[in-house]
C-alpha cells in the first residue's frame, strides 16, 4: 500500500493550488509530501538537468534515475557520468532485461523499428516501458521533464498528473508551462553540463538510430522516428497503450 494515495479529484486540486507556483516551491512540497517515495527520471535532456540544479539548489537528496536502453549515444552516456560528478549525487541506471532483448532481436532483427510503426514500439516497450516500470515500484510519486510546447501529444499536460499510466502514482511536469527558450536561459545562467547533440541540432535525443537533427520549422520532436508518417512521437512511458508482444 502507497504512503500517499492519489486520486484524479486530489490532483485537480493540487493543480489549482500550485497554478502560480515556481517549480521550486512544487518541488520542495513535493520532496516533504513524499519524503523517499519521489524520484526524478531523467532522459539527461536539458529540462532534467535543469530540474536537477534545482535540486540541488533546495538541498534535498531525492533519488534520480534513468533508462539506458542500450541504444543511446555515446554523448548521453558521458553527460550521465558529468552529472554525477558535478552534481555528486548517485544516478541508478535501469535497462531492458536481456533475455527479452534477445527474443525480440531474433525474431525481428537488430533494427525492427524501422519496419514498422508496431515494431518500433514493441522496442521501445522493451528497452524503456518495462525498465521504468521496474523503477517506479516503490515510489508514489515521480518527476518528469515534459513541456506543453514539445509537440503535439503535450499541449495538455499539467504541472500534476494523475498518473494513470503507472497505477496512479502522482506524477510532476515541473517545467510544464515553461518554453524553451526559458530552458537553455537557465542553463546558460547557471553554466551547467547539456548533451552537445544539442549544438548539432537535437533538440530532443533519445536513441541513436532513432534522434537526427530537426530541420527549421519542425517541432522540437520531429527527430524522433523521423521515418514515421504519424505525428505520435511518443516511446511508452507516457501513455497509455501499450503494443501487444509481436
Amino acid at each position: 500500500m502507497r504512503a500517499v494515495e492519489n486520486s484524479p479529484e486530489r490532483v485537480a486540486a493540487l493543480n489549482r493550488d500550485f497554478q502560480n507556483k515556481t517549480p521550486t516551491e512544487l518541488l520542495a512540497w513535493a520532496v516533504e509530501e513524499f519524503k523517499d517515495r519521489i524520484a526524478l527520471c531523467s532522459a539527461f535532456g536539458p529540462e532534467s538537468i535543469v530540474i536537477l540544479h534545482m535540486l540541488i539548489e533546495l538541498g534535498v537528496a531525492v533519488r534520480v534515475f534513468t533508462i539506458d536502453t542500450g541504444r543511446l549515444p555515446s554523448e548521453t552516456h558521458s553527460l550521465i557520468q558529468r552529472c554525477q560528478d558535478r552534481f555528486k549525487m548517485p544516478i541508478d541506471v535501469y535497462g531492458p532485461d536481456p533475455e527479452e532483448v534477445q527474443q525480440m532481436v531474433r525474431k525481428h532483427g537488430i533494427n525492427l523499428f524501422y519496419n514498422s510503426v508496431e515494431l518500433r514500439e514493441l522496442c521501445c516497450k522493451v528497452r524503456k516501458v518495462h525498465p521504468m516500470t521496474r523503477a517506479l515500484e516503490s515510489l508514489d510519486a515521480w518527476i518528469s521533464g515534459l513541456r506543453r510546447d514539445q509537440g503535439d501529444e503535450r499541449t495538455t499536460i499539467q504541472k500534476l498528473e494523475f498518473d494513470s499510466v503507472h497505477q496512479g502514482r502522482l506524477k510532476l511536469n515541473l517545467l510544464a508551462n515553461w518554453s524553451e527558450a526559458q530552458v537553455w536561459n537557465y542553463i546558460s545562467c547557471v553554466n551547467l553540463p547539456y548533451n552537445p547533440l544539442h549544438n548539432r541540432g537535437y533538440r530532443s535525443v533519445g536513441c541513436a538510430p532513432c534522434s537526427r537533427a530537426t530541420n527549421p520549422g519542425e517541432d522540437a520532436r520531429a527527430g524522433r522516428w523521423w521515418w514515421e508518417r504519424s505525428s505520435n512521437k511518443e516511446c511508452g512511458i507516457h501513455t497509455v497503450s501499450e503494443p501487444d508482444d509481436l
